[in-house]
């Protein structure tokens, strides 16, 4: 293990040690190592350094040759939300379909088995559970990574993630505090803003946070939003208000908190990288997440001499620096003490096929007759969130085609949409996925018009089922994981 370099100063070590950033490639770049070496005490890992489970593994065990007790954080929250399955779809259903289950064991026993697995490849903290309250239906960047719509479901089920993540020995990271529920701006653009009163923000977004750090969340993660009755001059990274006073002061909250990522629009967009940087750790954060879109050496020199010069023009109190930095290598030393659960915990592989079974909702079973013949699956796509990204697979017809060979499929959107997926189907049965039709006026007119000329149209719903049902036969999957797919496939064919 490299020791840190000789003649780094304590305040460049503590500016490197509050980074989480990121890198490319699925090997450890040379520079990366260089840093670990200089203080810096976390990487995030996301899907293009993602290959198979054997190679994060072997990049992990590089980092820790470097620093044994790195962090090395990941954003897999599991369902639509994968970074370990990028590029098959994920083996665990998504919050929202752990809600629809209600099933606390459930859940908790769907988060042990992810943790176990991240912890088999070397991963100890996770930018999960996202503990937002989906008040707000149209919200376009939560939908179904909230566990719902009722605060004390999205509590129960934030505890029992909590809890059944870190029983393998992960950190979990409870996001996005005080709560992006009731948006609809996606902070990767814009800055969102939740005009809620005080009252209800405690009763309703606040909830399972409270839940969360009861059941002993070891990070909590600020988002990017603009709440006024808590803090009408700045977003949660940046407000002290809402980080100290209320996360720490009247929620208790002791562990570490983690900026959602500092390049996205709401803070990069008005005060820049350096500046939104200094203003997250001045105002209570204790841990910069970067590293979704920069990714370079030059980004993480940067940000470490804008904390630098923050300190010693008196902008940054050196202490709050060196406390931030503490409770990152405290969180260190709890997952290198837990390191060995993970490597303990009895595996159960099949824990989320069972879950995305539980949560499918099917409605007009009765006079369906099973596919028997290869069908035409038409997949009515929306624009994908930038959390979500395009590169991960979704939909039915993978397992379809598995199970009825010679099925077809195609990508379709915008207005039209309807006539092109007749023109493309031909003779065959139609099966028409959606996610979140009630979000997508185009999405609708195209059911409207394949149901119009094919009645026996199947419709399979992956996003929130806000619509009301319709079609010869509506499967509710509550999500659009792998999983989820899967389970829709075997009900339209009658069978495993």
């Amino acid at each position: 293990m490299t020791t840190l370099t000789q003649g780094t100063d304590t305040l460049t070590r503590n500016a490197l040690t509050v980074l989480q950033p990121g890198f490319t490639g699925t090997t450890a770049p040379d520079w990366l190592l260089r840093r670990l070496g200089e203080g810096l005490a976390a990487v995030a890992l996301f899907g293009r350094n993602v290959a198979s489970a054997e190679q994060v593994a072997a990049l992990t065990a590089k980092l820790r040759a470097e620093r044994d007790d790195v962090l090395v954080a990941i954003d897999e929250e599991g369902g639509d939300v994968t970074r370990l399955e990028v590029r098959t779809g994920s083996s665990f259903p998504g919050n929202h379909a752990l809600g629809a289950v209600d099933d606390v064991e459930l859940t908790r026993g769907v988060a042990a088995e992810l943790g176990r697995r991240l912890a088999a490849c070397g991963v100890n903290l996770d930018w999960a559970p996202s503990a937002d309250v989906n008040a707000n239906p149209d919200n376009p960047v939560i939908g179904v990574r909230s566990f719902g719509a009722d605060p004390a479901l999205v509590a129960r089920h934030t505890a029992a993630y909590v809890t059944g993540l870190q029983s393998a020995g992960v950190a979990a990271c409870t996001k996005h505090f005080p709560g992006h529920g009731d948006t609809a701006v996606d902070s990767h653009h814009a800055v969102p803003r939740i005009d809620a009163d005080a009252t209800v923000l405690a009763e309703r977004d606040l909830v399972p946070f409270r839940a969360a750090i009861e059941a002993g969340t070891r990070a909590v993660m600020s988002a990017h939003i603009l709440a006024p009755a808590l803090d009408p001059d700045h977003p949660g990274t940046l407000s002290r208000r809402i980080l100290i006073e209320l996360l720490r002061g009247e929620l208790g909250y002791d562990g570490l908190i983690v900026t959602d990522g500092i390049e996205m629009r709401a803070i990069a967009g008005t005060y820049g990288i350096e500046h939104g940087s200094v203003l997250a750790i001045a105002a209570g954060a204790d841990a910069i997440c970067v590293g979704g879109g920069l990714s370079d050496e030059e980004t993480v020199r940067r940000l470490r001499d804008a904390l630098v010069a923050a300190v010693r023009s008196g902008e940054l109190p050196e202490e709050r620096l060196a406390d931030a930095a503490e409770r990152v290598r405290a969180l260190a030393r709890w997952t290198s003490a837990t390191a060995a659960a993970g490597r303990a915990l009895a595996a159960d592989e099949e824990v989320g096929l069972r879950a995305a079974r539980r949560a499918l909702r099917v409605t007009g079973a009765a006079g369906f007759t099973p596919l028997t013949a290869p069908p035409f699956v038409a997949s009515l796509t929306p624009a994908p969130n930038i959390a979500v990204g395009n590169e991960t697979p979704w939909g039915v017809a993978a397992e379809l085609l598995r199970l009825l060979p010679g099925t077809e499929t195609g990508g379709f959107s915008g207005p039209g949409a309807g006539e092109e997926v007749l023109r493309a189907a031909g003779d065959r049965r139609v099966v028409a996925v959606v996610r979140d039709e009630h979000r997508h006026p185009w999405m609708a007119a195209a059911l409207d018009t394949l149901l119009a000329a094919r009645p026996d149209t199947v419709v399979v719903e992956m996003g929130i089922p806000q619509a009301p049902p319709r079609g010869a036969l509506h499967l509710a999957t509550h999500g659009a994981a792998r999983v989820c797919g899967r389970a829709a496939a075997e009900v339209l064919t009658g069978g495993e």
